[in-house]
């Protein structure tokens, strides 16, 4: 029997497994995930994908998503977490079929929010589709009991409003009354997927605020968290002596520090 397969029975004797998703599509179960502490230091940051994106730049990785592109559905939040992700794709039969055939609904996102550990934050990827929603606040009142920190959807969601009034932390390409029941297929639990043209591995650590998402590789976190707070440090010095109009010898080096290298 394979580690995974352990883990599956190990989560099914935990009553964990909700089922909806047969054991084939999940990939992954238990994964390594940064400890509170680092997620703590993220949070502290003030602007904190701007400086995040700029990390990664200069590490070359390709890990941001500007808000233009999927906005946050309340302003004001942040969040940072593990990514768990879950990918859809479309049905092939017509949804009025699926209904008078009594199919079984094949979309789910409680599935995931049962494997997943507090403090995630589920990415779920349903190619950019905004006709059908894959989320909504039946759902999202799932996640926030299980302890999910938020949710990124490469897609639409439904129910704005209700996910608006109980705070729960949402960015998405778009909204629409439209369900996806009998319309989308949950293929893979804890796989690959994409947002816009970054690469989302479950356990990558998802940093998200009002100016977009970013996505910071496992192997980056720690490197990325001590270089964004030096410079946080240093926009702040800069912030003070502009504030305090200190002549431009003094800003010189704090400017070349922080665009020049």
């Amino acid at each position: 029997m394979s580690t995974l397969e352990q883990e599956y029975d190990e989560y099914n004797e935990a009553g964990r497994i909700w089922g909806l998703v047969s054991r084939e599509r999940i990939k992954k179960l238990k994964f390594d995930r940064p400890n509170k502490n680092i997620i703590d230091r993220y949070l502290a940051v003030g602007d904190l994908t701007t400086t995040v994106s700029d990390v990664l730049d200069s590490l070359g990785v390709v890990a941001a998503v500007p808000a233009t592109d999927l906005p946050p559905l309340a302003p004001g939040q942040k969040v940072v977490g593990p990514a768990v992700t879950l990918r859809n794709i479309v049905e092939r039969k017509t949804p009025t079929k699926g209904y008078y055939d009594k199919d079984f609904i094949k979309m789910s996102t409680r599935d995931i929010y049962y494997l997943s550990e507090p403090g995630d934050i589920l990415v779920s990827d349903t190619g950019g589709d905004t006709q059908v929603s894959n989320m909504g606040g039946q759902s999202c009142t799932v996640a926030r009991s299980r302890g999910f920190a938020g949710a990124i959807v490469n897609g639409a969601i439904r129910d704005a409003t209700t996910i608006r009034e109980m705070g729960y932390p949402v960015w998405s390409k778009g909204a629409t009354p439209i369900t996806g029941k009998f319309r989308i297929e949950a293929i893979e639990i804890n796989g690959p997927v994409q947002i816009k043209d970054v690469r989302v591995e479950p356990g990558d650590l998802i940093v998200a605020d009002d100016s977009g998402i970013c996505v910071v590789p496992f192997e980056h976190i720690n490197t990325v968290i001590d270089e964004v707070e030096k410079i946080a440090a240093d926009e702040e010095a800069m912030r003070e002596l502009i504030v305090s109009e200190a002549p431009l010898d003094e800003l010189r080096p704090l400017y070349r520090k922080r665009y020049t290298g």
